[in-house]
């Protein structure tokens, strides 16, 4: 399998759930607002025999020649957005759901034609009932009725490569993702896994609607993970976005 993190670049975020650009090089946390977190936002692409996956949308921003970052981040590296086959969602908060349609000739439209799109029937209902902040059900209303949208329910297996499993902890029904070929297994924990640093650290976060039960996978994935030499995708993490321990 071949990984791809595809970066959006380092942003702050506080209790608005406003993203703000970061330059790591001039800008100070500390001259940000108390409490602000300092977080990548990065996509992955996973190349398979079978499919060009996509882990997640990003924040859904253009660049400044109007092309969506995703659709740019993929160029860059020699992908055809069209290329790309699944779609795999963690859950809908915007900095992950962002870039799952966008704006063509005064229309939505996917931002993947040719892909199908993986996301939990559970937390779908839910991001319409709780459409607060944290989700901008513009982004991905069009799934509703489209052709293209896979809804899953529970854990299961796609295709018989792609595990997935409802864990909750970052919100009610967030998913985990393994893939597995040829012996490799890449692990996508999501916002419940999302930096190498609370993998190492015991850590609840504020942030999370079941904190402590976020806190125990991940101690529970860094021991299966280290054993079985499982690749971790870090979606946050600005230094690792993939490692194995």
């Amino acid at each position: 399998m071949k990984i791809i993190p595809l970066s959006e670049g380092a942003f702050t975020v506080d209790k608005s759930k406003q993203f703000i650009p970061f330059d790591l090089e001039k800008d100070k946390l500390q001259d940000r607002n108390v409490g602000s977190l300092l977080v990548e936002i990065q996509p992955f692409v996973v190349i398979t025999s079978k499919d060009i996956l996509l882990l997640d949308t990003g924040l859904g921003f253009t660049n400044a020649n109007g092309v969506l970052q995703i659709h740019q981040n993929l160029l860059n590296n020699g992908i055809n957005p069209s290329d790309v086959t699944k779609i795999l969602l963690s859950h809908l908060h915007k900095d992950h759901s962002g870039g799952i349609s966008h704006h063509q000739n005064r229309q939505r439209v996917l931002s993947f034609e040719n892909a199908s799109y993986y996301i939990n029937k559970q937390e779908f209902d839910f991001a319409f009932e709780n459409a607060k902040s944290s989700y901008i059900t513009d982004d991905f209303e069009i799934l509703k009725n489209s052709s293209q949208t896979k809804f899953i329910e529970g854990n299961g297996i796609i295709d018989d490569y792609i595990k997935y499993e409802v864990t909750g902890g970052h919100c009610p029904s967030h998913q985990v993702f393994w893939i597995e070929e040829n012996g490799e297994k890449v692990f996508f924990g999501g916002d419940v896994a999302p930096q190498l640093q609370q993998m190492r650290n015991k850590f609840i976060a504020k942030y999370d609607y079941d904190g402590k039960k976020s806190m125990q996978l991940r101690q529970q994935w860094k021991e299966q993970g280290e054993q079985e030499k499982w690749v971790f995708l870090f979606y946050h993490d600005i230094k690792s976005p993939v490692f194995k321990f």
